[in-house]
């Protein structure tokens, strides 16, 4: 008596709330108690995604086993129909679509009640459907896909679903315009509700903590969006992640703007000489530090950049899979100054990089760049007319008028009219200028006197007006006749 009297003491309300706070008052908690201080803030566990619903739900496809206790006639396997209802013995068809197996047995339950005393039913999940999903957004192929189970079902519990990453890597990798920090799984749940959990694959590139990479169900849609601003650490990871676009895979990227040979270019991947384990691309041969597809071996295909580019406001635009577009600003000289690898910015398929004109050259910074990969290592003039060896000449990157004129052994002094010159240009857009320069050998780089030369300029040296009056006839021939046929073409 005495006990059930305590008992029912203990259970009211306000003595149990008290006598709780009595014990706390006494008890210290573990932690104080072994002089340990809470952690702080910065080292608590990150919050993981929001708890979304991990229950089967049963489909059509599936394969189930109903046991019915203590009436084996009534026991049975069977499988799920589109539509989500089976036949049972006596009660009939009983839709079980979008169900969990317990709300199923429930549901069989409820039905036989009416023709057995308090039935004991269980419904067992013999051999699930295959695991249809749907991914969009920022990936390669966005789309339906069909995703298979891995290792036994049923009597086996070793079943694994697929994952997030698995549908990532089955719709070909996340694109580098992606958010990977906001990634969206909505789910279906029961038979008219849906649940949507957002899920950070940034972490799990981090951290490693598979939390993030939920386990899929029949009906999930996946959405990468993109991303609102580009961070170029960030789309480093995602290249090197798993999840990402094949790195191997071919990239087709436009270049245009102060380019030597402006248009398409296949990206293809690099790979090592075994001999002498440098790295190369395979369709231009030209070495590089490493074999990413970034910006500057696109420009090593394009043929190296102009005398005229400004490689501190370089470009880079990138179609996003919402129709819309990123504007990536590169700076290259600060990759030459410092090593700023994050200005070479890794491409992907349809990327466009658009190196603008410089309103002003600097002459040392000119001759710099003429030095690095980024430039071309030989550009071709024509120094045609009264020099001592005419034709086409092969000179260094952001060489100038004086130099060219040089390196075609100067003026025939008994000939030439060496107070000025014609600089001819074939521009990239096919038009042809024409501007007469005056010849000053003591002066440096200037645009009025001594400008630097483009790829395919030709510098005409005229006649001295006593070599056209001592001539008859001026006759040019072989592929500098040509030249000059295709200016007077032009008017020039």
């Amino acid at each position: 008596m005495l006990n059930t009297t305590l008992f029912k003491f203990l259970t009211q309300p306000v003595v149990g709330v008290a006598l709780l706070t009595a014990v706390n008052a006494v008890v210290p908690s573990v932690s104080l108690a072994q002089g340990q201080p809470p952690l702080p803030a910065t080292t608590q566990p990150p919050i993981t995604p929001t708890q979304i619903n991990t229950n089967y739900s049963l489909g059509g496809g599936d394969r189930i086993r109903v046991n019915v206790f203590e009436v084996p006639e009534y026991t049975g396997e069977y499988q799920i129909p589109p539509g989500g209802a089976i036949n049972l013995p006596l009660i009939g068809s009983v839709s079980v679509l979008g169900l969990t197996t317990e709300q199923a047995a429930d549901e069989i339950a409820r039905r036989y009640a009416r023709f057995l005393k308090r039935p004991l039913i269980s419904v067992n999940l013999l051999s699930p459907r295959p695991i249809n999903v749907f991914v969009a957004g920022e990936v390669t192929r966005p789309g339906a896909y069909t995703l298979s189970l891995s290792g036994g079902a049923g009597d086996n519990p070793g079943v694994q679903y697929p994952t997030v990453l698995a549908a990532l890597t089955t719709a070909q990798g996340v694109t580098l315009a992606a958010d990977v920090t906001q990634v969206e799984l909505r789910r279906k749940v029961g038979r008219s509700s849906e649940q949507a959990v957002t899920v950070n694959l940034e972490e799990l590139i981090q951290t490693g903590r598979l939390s993030q990479d939920i386990t899929l169900r029949d009906g999930d849609t996946i959405v990468v969006p993109t991303a609102t601003n580009f961070n170029v650490a960030k789309s480093r990871n995602i290249f090197a992640s798993n999840f990402a676009a094949s790195q191997t895979t071919p990239r087709t990227v436009t270049i245009i703007g102060e380019i030597n040979r402006p248009g398409s270019y296949l990206v293809t991947p690099a790979s090592t000489d075994a001999q002498s384990g440098a790295t190369t691309t395979a369709n231009s041969g030209t070495t590089t530090p490493n074999g990413l597809p970034n910006v500057t071996r696109v420009i090593q295909l394009a043929g190296g950049i102009t005398a005229q580019a400004d490689v501190r406001n370089l470009k880079l635009r990138r179609a996003t899979r919402t129709g819309s577009e990123q504007a990536i600003d590169i700076n290259l000289w600060q990759l030459l100054q410092s090593g700023d690898a994050n200005q070479d910015i890794i491409v992907q398929d349809g990327d466009t990089i658009v190196i603008p004109t410089a309103t002003e050259i600097n002459p040392a910074e000119a001759t710099q760049l003429a030095t690095t990969t980024l430039s071309p290592t030989r550009i071709q003039v024509g120094v045609v007319g009264e020099v001592k060896k005419p034709g086409l000449t092969d000179v260094q990157p952001n060489s100038s008028l004086n130099q060219a004129i040089l390196a075609a052994g100067g003026f025939n002094d008994a000939r030439a009219s060496s107070n000025a010159v014609d600089l001819i240009r074939l521009n990239p857009n096919g038009s042809v200028t024409k501007r007469i320069v005056k010849v000053d050998f003591s002066a440096g780089i200037n645009e009025q006197t001594n400008p630097i030369l483009r790829n395919n300029d030709v510098v005409v040296v005229n006649r001295s007006g006593l070599a056209k009056t001592g001539d008859t006839t001026n006759t040019i021939t072989g592929p500098l006749g040509v030249i000059f046929n295709i200016l007077r073409l032009f008017g020039i």
